[in-house]
Formats: C-alpha cells, structure tokens, sequence
C-alpha cells in the first residue's frame, strides 16, 4: 500500500529539517555559544590527516599516490593472536589504521591529549616508513617520537 506524502506550501512534509509547531529549527545541542562536540573519533581523523599530509609534503614524490585509511577494527581473517594497529598494502599503495587497537592498547606513561596525539602520530609515521621500507628516524628524524 502506498501512503500519499503531505505537501505543506509545495514541500513534503517529511524533509530533513525540523520544524515541529511552529517552533523554528533545531539547533545544535551545544547551542550557540557552546564549541562543537569533539569525539575521540573526529580528534584521532583530525591527527591522521594532519600527520599524513606531514609526510606527504616531506616526501611528494614517494607518497604522491598513497592513501591512508582508518577503520575500527581489523578483521579477524588472520590467524595471528596479535592485534593489529595497522596495515600496510603495498601493491594497492594503501595504509589502513585501526583505531581502537591504537587508542586503546597504548601504554602511555602520560594519558592525556597530547600524548595521545604524539601516540597516533607515531603510527602513523611507523606505518609509511614500513610502507617505503625506511626508518620511521629517517622520515623526520626531528619530529618522530615513538612510543
């Protein structure tokens, strides 16, 4: 059976935005005055971004075509016990980062945002170095800190 939608001056009634009795839009749950909401998910993208575009500028040449890619979790397809924090495919030229196995088997001495950070950025800088078959010292030796 098919229901008919409700048109209110040429528009569905069943659009995206809110408008319930008259009351206005929705606004964001911070309000106005408030910052966004940043979720560990949006902060450990945010890291990755900036740390990969780092390398890509330091190397163009080598990274040109790399992409860098995050998930969750890594499939259980391989039959090693170790959990992965990353996984380099060099014939697809592709880096793929789990992020709670990063954000979560880290064994800072320090837990706070900044270590965290520089924990997300050594992955990073560990995962393209496996993928040239450098150093992780060698791609930046005076920004790598490892972990």
């Amino acid at each position: 059976m098919v229901h008919a939608r409700r048109t209110v001056s040429g528009r569905s009634s069943r659009t995206g935005s809110r408008d319930r009795h008259g009351r206005g839009i929705r606004a964001s749950v911070t309000g106005p005055r408030l910052p966004l909401l940043h979720t560990r998910a949006n902060i450990f993208e945010a890291t990755v971004a900036a740390t990969a575009e780092y390398l890509k500028d330091l190397w163009p040449a080598e990274l040109a075509d790399v992409r860098v890619e995050i998930a969750a979790v890594p499939s259980s397809e391989s039959g090693s016990r170790r959990i992965r924090r990353w996984l380099v495919v060099p014939r697809e030229r592709r880096i793929i980062l789990y992020r709670l196995p990063i954000e979560r088997l880290a064994r800072l001495h320090r837990n706070d945002d900044l270590h965290r950070r520089m924990m997300v950025e050594s992955c990073v800088f560990r995962a393209v170095a496996e993928l040239l078959g450098k150093d992780p010292w060698d791609l930046a030796p005076e920004r790598f800190r490892h972990f």
